[in-house]
């Protein structure tokens, strides 16, 4: 570390004691590389160290967090992806170097963008009309995620002026924005929950859309479909000798599902003090004892209950049971405009989708079912590719509820097999691509 001739000891023993230290273990487990990161507490270190983890799609098999008076403790087990432990020499040095800054940079490459944060009642095509006005006014969208919950949307897209390259930072073509965005979300009955919002912030993506669906409240919605047997069971209760609330969570194992859990508690202005976390298959067992930033735990049962419905929201956001559609072509001015409207055309809604531009290449991801958020047919889904490109458009997950249904006699003629190939190899070399950490993820 390199101190600036104006700082004295004691500052640089204060920048010593709140900056993180990292230690990467490679020997001490057979199936996992273990991360620990130990430094004073801060509100918001635990979410920092996770974040980094998930946003390099490790998968955080087990984890343990410990705090004593001002100072805390984690170790993290992960792997990437296949299982596997990390080897690559840059990976290890890039979480050493990010989780050892005092104040990580949250931008992620989208400096230079402006970014839209959109809210409303989900329908089908909603998508479609939205990037059709963004493609209307001259704006590319460059990157975007969007998800939808309980019959409600929100998504961040970031976007830049076709003609110039630039951001979109003229008032009045902001104003038109809105405006355009803010009918289309409305519909014909959504006169007060649709919202529009143009910003030049940069924050994280993903803990962004969180907080916007806990703005628009939506765990206190109706589902829109029935209960699933895999839904998540949240206990609440507290440990009132030593003025902990503890927090149990059961539910599907998951990439990003402790930093789905983590930021929710983070924003709802709690701080975990302990943890545990397990995995056993395909089932996550997470524990957490916490209090409030002011020292005490939950007081009441509205208060009780409010962290059930959150917690379980903020797991189910991300957890879609649409087909998972990959789009992997040239980039062009319309394309998503297209490809959009050819689902809307053919019934199929948009569940949640990753949008990224690298390079002039597209990279988009969608999850798509029915009108009636049931499994789409797979003959519709394959006239839908056809339409589109084969060789652009492809199958790359199914629901498990597809390969039962794929063991009937009726269904087997139907040729989506081939598409059940899971390239998780390619978002990690995407990932690593946007961090700088490899020159091609091609």
């Amino acid at each position: 570390m390199e101190w600036q001739a104006c700082l004295d000891e004691y500052q640089k023993l204060i920048i010593r004691m709140s900056t993180p230290r990292v230690v990467i273990d490679n020997a001490a487990c057979s199936t996992a590389t273990i991360v620990k990161v130990d430094s004073a507490r801060r509100h918001e270190t635990l979410l920092d160290a996770v974040q980094i983890l998930t946003d390099l799609n490790l998968s955080i098999k087990k984890a343990y967090i410990s705090s004593d008076g001002q100072w805390f403790m984690d170790v993290f087990h992960v792997t990437d992806l296949n299982g596997n432990k990390l080897t690559d020499e840059s990976v290890i040095s890039y979480i050493e170097q990010s989780i050892e800054t005092t104040y990580p940079d949250r931008s992620h490459g989208f400096n230079g963008l402006t970014a839209l944060e959109l809210t409303g009642t989900d329908r089908v095509g909603l998508l479609s009309e939205v990037f059709a006005v963004l493609a209307d006014l001259q704006c590319n969208v460059v990157d975007a995620k969007v998800w939808t919950h309980n019959g409600r949307i929100a998504s961040v897209i970031y976007v830049k002026d076709c003609n110039s390259g630039s951001p979109v930072e003229d008032s009045q073509q902001i104003d038109r924005i809105e405006a355009r965005l803010r009918n289309v979300l409305r519909g014909d009955n959504d006169i007060r929950s649709a919202n529009t919002s143009v910003s030049m912030a940069v924050t994280h993506t993903e803990r962004r859309l969180h907080q916007i669906m806990f703005a628009d409240r939506d765990y206190e919605r109706k589902p829109v479909l029935q209960c699933r047997a895999d839904s998540p069971v949240v206990n609440v209760q507290n440990w009132t000798e030593r003025g902990y609330s503890v927090v149990n969570v059961q539910c599907k194992d998951r990439t990003k599902l402790l930093f789905d859990v983590v930021c929710t508690l983070t924003d709802m202005l709690y701080v975990v003090f302990h943890a545990a976390i397990n995995t056993a298959g395909d089932k996550a067992f997470l524990e957490f004892y916490i209090r409030h930033t002011d020292g005490t735990p939950i007081s009441s049962e509205p208060e009780r209950h409010r962290v059930i419905q959150c917690l379980q929201a903020a797991i189910e956001r991300r957890a879609s049971e649409g087909i998972r559609l990959e789009l992997c072509t040239s980039d062009r001015q319309g394309l998503l405009t297209d490809v959009t409207r050819t689902f809307r055309e053919n019934s199929l809604n948009v569940t949640r989708a990753e949008i990224s531009t690298v390079m002039g290449v597209a990279t988009n991801v969608f999850y798509v079912t029915d009108v009636t958020g049931s499994l789409a047919d797979p003959v519709i889904i394959e006239s839908v590719r056809h339409k589109i490109g084969l060789g652009n458009l492809k199958v790359k997950e199914l629901p498990f509820r597809y390969h039962q249904m794929a063991e009937r006699p009726d269904e087997q003629e139907i040729g989506v097999g081939e598409a059940v190939l899971i390239s998780l190899g390619s978002l990690v070399r995407k990932n690593l691509y946007n961090l700088g950490l490899i020159k091609s993820y091609s």
